[in-house]
């Protein structure tokens, strides 16, 4: 092969590279990687909503499961979960998430309706019948799938390191309201922000969160 049939086909070769990114051009993620910031780090974007770990509760445009698993590279499991005499909840969880230094068990309810509940039930893939008395339903492909475009109703935080009320007051500030209940329990009640940060004094704290809109559901069963 002659010397200028070699320059021609390098040329030809070159062009191919440089033109390959207009002929295929890369493909774009239209979903941005979450940025989750800190338990008490808990934004109001629009009236009667609240964002934190980088997921929406409320408004307009809630976050969804398939959100939640974006934000977070933990495992996700999901579940149909029937309490003795208690309506069905859809409820996914992570068995530990890591924020920022800090870590613990994260648990999301996702919104839908009782018909929507029932339908999966009664196509689950399989039941389990724990130890609680809880019926487990684990869901077929399909509803799994759809679970995930659904929003999420309210985020709990269980975090592995231990709070007292010093550091409770000195991250989230003085609350609303503050509720004993039995001799280890105190709810420290937080309304324009959605939560409800339960202080155990024998055992883990929770953290539950809502819109600020569906507080009145958290306040509720603790009375007056």
């Amino acid at each position: 092969m002659s010397r200028l049939k070699i320059t021609a086909l390098m040329v030809a070769a070159l062009l191919a590279v440089l033109a390959a990114p207009l002929l295929f051009p890369p493909t774009q993620d239209t979903a941005p990687p979450i940025t989750h910031g800190m338990p008490w780090q808990i934004d109001l974007p629009t009236p009667g909503a609240s964002r934190v770990f980088g997921l929406t509760l409320g408004g307009a445009k809630p976050s969804t499961l398939s959100d939640a698993q974006r934000a977070f590279p933990e495992l996700l499991k999901l579940a149909l979960l029937a309490p003795p005499e208690q309506p069905l909840a859809l409820e996914a969880y992570f068995e530990s998430v890591s924020i920022g230094p800090l870590s613990g068990k994260l648990v999301l309810t996702v919104a839908a309706t009782p018909a929507e509940l029932g339908a999966m039930r009664d196509k689950a893939a399989k039941t389990d019948h724990l130890e609680t008395g809880i019926r487990k339903f684990v869901l077929n492909e399909a509803d799994r799938q759809r679970a995930e475009s659904l929003p999420l109703a309210g985020i709990v935080f269980i975090p592995a390191a231990r709070l007292d009320e010093s550091i409770i007051l000195q991250r989230f500030g003085a609350p609303a309201e503050r509720i004993r209940q039995g001799e280890t329990l105190e709810h420290f009640l937080y309304p324009n922000k959605g939560l409800d940060l339960v202080l155990d004094r024998k055992g883990r704290e929770v953290l539950q969160y809502v819109a600020p809109a569906e507080f009145p559901r958290l306040r509720a069963p603790l009375g007056k």
